[in-house]
């Protein structure tokens, strides 16, 4: 039996591009060689779409832009071509034909449903949830009011729209009233942490409402929630399967993009520090949610466990970290599952979605 052909896809304009890399490395170093031919494709952070056929150790580092065998190469929409078309030096093409795609793609462009649209285009499975449940779980405020609507608990929040900046004192009028000091100010489509503040007084409030608009033209404010910090990895198509729950100790105020990736003294714990009974609660609110949301193939889902064992969903992640020290695959390797073992599943899960005969 041949090879099934899996393209990589991995960079990107976002602002977690360097972190894209990282996870690229290793989802291509995870994948079964026996079972899978590889393809890299690579966008670098001015959005230049490269064929790459260098070692995933340069991806990592980013030196993969430079490598002299590098030729653009663009995702053909048409189906008949299913994969891509890589330009010649002379002017000739070529058609890279793959069998599903594996999206190592962070933030903006990557798991917010853009690039999954043209994925469905081009009629090729791949890996990760489709553009609606992207895009629904990529915006903050779409994603509260789904998950309200099933009954799943989240932060109270209110949301606003750059051009009701005019009317700027009194969206604080109705967050003070509803929310009350503190207060956390989040760009709706941003990912891993990127523009959030907290909010202690108007001024603050303000400021982080402002700052927040330099990331995204939709901002939501929430309640402070006080609780443990913890997530569970989800995986699976109908049927998914919840992983234990981790635990997260910010070396910040919050668990921001700094505390996530740059701060030594973040610390998480594997299984959690709490009861049986609350990871199984948290387990079960994860697949609920994931359910609710449409998710398939894999996503993340963030949850505090307050005082009082009331547990409230942060935020849900349709394409979380897959670097050695991220969360996700380090929940699924407890569950027992190889990084070898969880790229299989997903592929797996991604052909299954699409009725491709795996087998």
């Amino acid at each position: 039996m041949s090879k099934i052909r899996v393209a990589v896809i991995f960079g990107g304009k976002s602002n977690e591009h360097d972190i894209s890399v990282v996870s690229a490395a290793h989802i291509i170093k995870s994948i079964p060689k026996d079972k899978y031919d590889v393809v890299c494709i690579g966008i670098t952070k001015k959005g230049h779409w490269l064929k790459y056929i260098g070692s995933p150790e340069h991806i990592a580092d980013g030196s993969w832009e430079t490598h002299p065998d590098n030729v653009p190469c663009i995702l053909s929409p048409d189906p008949v071509h299913k994969g891509f078309v890589a330009f010649g030096a002379d002017g000739s093409y070529q058609h890279v034909k793959v069998d599903v795609i594996f999206p190592a793609l962070h933030g903006k462009n990557g798991e917010d449903g853009t690039i999954q649209g043209i994925f469905q285009m081009a009629e090729i499975p791949f890996v990760g949830c489709d553009l609606i449940s992207s895009a629904d779980c990529m915006d903050k405020d779409v994603t509260h009011t789904i998950l309200e609507s099933h009954g799943i608990r989240t932060a109270k929040w209110v949301s606003t729209i750059i051009s009701e900046l005019s009317q700027l004192d009194e969206k604080c009028d109705e967050m003070e009233k509803k929310l009350g000091y503190p207060m956390y100010v989040k760009p709706a489509n941003c990912g891993s942490s990127v523009g959030i503040s907290k909010a202690h007084d108007r001024e603050e409030l303000k400021a982080g409402i402002k700052f927040a608009f330099s990331h995204d033209k939709k901002v939501v404010v929430e309640e402070e929630i006080k609780g443990i910090e913890c997530e569970c990895a989800v995986m699976g198509n109908d049927e998914p399967f919840a992983s234990t729950v981790g635990e997260i100790s910010a070396a910040n105020e919050f668990y921001d993009f700094d505390a996530k990736y740059n701060n030594a003294e973040s610390r998480t714990y594997i299984p959690a520090r709490m009861s049986e009974e609350s990871i199984e609660n948290i387990r079960q609110e994860a697949v609920k949610a994931y359910k609710a949301m449409g998710c398939a193939g894999l996503s993340r889902v963030d949850f505090f466990l307050c005082e009082n064992g009331d547990v409230i969903l942060n935020e849900i992640n349709t394409l979380p970290g897959h670097t050695p020290i991220s969360m996700y695959p380090q929940l699924m390797q407890y569950a027992g599952m190889t990084p070898e073992q969880q790229e299989d599943k997903l592929i797996k899960y991604a052909l299954e979605r699409s009725d491709v005969d795996y087998e």
